[in-house]
């Protein structure tokens, strides 16, 4: 069974880049048809997802966080790792990483990692 579980820093300061890791037990990142996907919730809101990388290292984001979000991967580590640069105040949330079916369902979950931002 597949396993993921988010890492980095809670606090983060506004303007500056957010980067959080991945990381995968129980499956390979480089296996066919598994995508590896980054989300977030804001508190009181839904999710929202931002982005993932396939397993040819090819990756893919949200719109509406393309211009902010890069998704890369160290696959001697089996981690996948997200940065989010110039990160807003009014942002902080929790942010989960998640296995991608290849039908773009989401089908394991890491417990998901609380980050707060500061002014």
């Amino acid at each position: 069974q597949v396993q993921l579980q988010e890492s980095g820093p809670g606090l983060v300061k506004s303007s500056q880049t957010l980067s959080l890791t991945c990381t995968v037990s129980g499956g390979s990142i480089t296996t066919a048809n598994y995508y590896w996907s980054w989300i977030r919730q804001p508190p009181g809101k839904g999710l929202e997802w931002m982005g993932v990388i396939f397993y040819s290292g090819s990756t893919y984001y949200s719109p509406s966080l393309k211009s902010r979000t890069s998704i890369s991967r160290d696959t001697s580590k089996n981690q996948f790792t997200l940065q989010l640069s110039s990160v807003k105040p009014e942002a902080p949330a929790v942010y989960y990483c998640a296995k991608m079916t290849a039908r773009w369902a989401h089908d394991y979950w890491g417990q998901g990692t609380q980050v707060t931002v500061s002014s």
